[in-house]
This record gives C-alpha cells, sequence and structure tokens, in this order.
C-alpha cells in the first residue's frame, strides 16, 4: 500500500523567486535539510532527466537515525519534470541496505501565486513504509520554513548564492 506525505506553506515571494530555489544547487545545500542536519549536494543537473545526488548528515549520529549509515541519508532524485514557476517533480531513491527504505519516492512541489507571496504544496507519494509519517511531515514543514527564511531574505539587487 503507498504512503502519501504533504506539507504546505505561504512564502513571501513571487513564484518565479522561489522556483529559482528549487533549482540552485547552493539554495537547496541551504534550505533543504531539516532541522537537525545538513546537506552536500555531490552532483546536479538541473533538467528534466537530470538531478543530484545529496548527503544529508545528522547533526547528531549519536541518535543513529540514518538510512544509509546511522549518521547520513544518501538520496539520489531525478527531476522528472520542471513547469517553470509552477511546479518541480522529483523522483528520490534512498541508499539503504533496509528493505523499508526501498522504492521510488516522487516529490511534487506545486507554486501557485497567492496574495501575499506564493503557496508552495510539496506532495511526497509512495513513501517508504521505513520513514515514519510524523518525522516526515515534520521534516517537509522544516525544509519549507528553511525555504520560506531563504527566499525572503534575498532583497532586490543581492545576489544568491549560486547565481
Amino acid at each position: 500500500m503507498s504512503r502519501t506525505d504533504r506539507g504546505s506553506r505561504v512564502i513571501a515571494a513571487p513564484p518565479a523567486a522561489v522556483y529559482a530555489a528549487l533549482l540552485d544547487r547552493e539554495s537547496v545545500e541551504t534550505w533543504l535539510p531539516p532541522d537537525g542536519m545538513r546537506g552536500s549536494v555531490e552532483r546536479w543537473d538541473p533538467r528534466p532527466g537530470g538531478g543530484f545526488r545529496m548527503v544529508l548528515t545528522y547533526l547528531d549520529p549519536a541518535d543513529g537515525l540514518g538510512k544509509t549509515s546511522d549518521a547520513t541519508d544518501v538520496v539520489e532524485v531525478v527531476f522528472a519534470d520542471l513547469v517553470p514557476a509552477r511546479r518541480v517533480v522529483q523522483r528520490a531513491v534512498f541508499e539503504a541496505d533496509d528493505p523499508r527504505y526501498a522504492g521510488t519516492m516522487t516529490m511534487t512541489w506545486h507554486l501557485a501565486a497567492v496574495r501575499g507571496g506564493t503557496e508552495v504544496s510539496v506532495t511526497a507519494e509512495d513513501v517508504p513504509p521505513g520513514i515514519d509519517r510524523t518525522a516526515h511531515e515534520a521534516g517537509i514543514a522544516s525544509s519549507l520554513a528553511n525555504l520560506s527564511s531563504y527566499v525572503e531574505a534575498a532583497r532586490p539587487g543581492t545576489p544568491q548564492p549560486g547565481r
């Protein structure tokens, strides 16, 4: 049985600015890791059929929560669909020996212009059963909060990392 997890947030920025942060390597390294983690992108190809490999490291490895090792989650992501300022669809596979983390999870980032900015809705489909729903939805909410802080901090004329 497949599972779907969700999250959403309104970000005080136009859809084009949010979309740009979804497709910029240094931006993704900054905002995607949820609280308690840091991230490093090892490969980056932001086009349909391209993708990235990210290593997420737990800041407190004593918890032993990692999927790939006690302290890390390694994920291979393919950009399945990119619609500028509207949608980013990613197919994510975790590197893990534990079969509870096997499979391809589809993450869809929907962007909709709303009064005051952009509503960003994230839908994660076919979530592997080893991923706790409550922790995953908290992680999505944390990443969305980070994305909001990152994009809203940008000021016109201020260069962003990777641009």
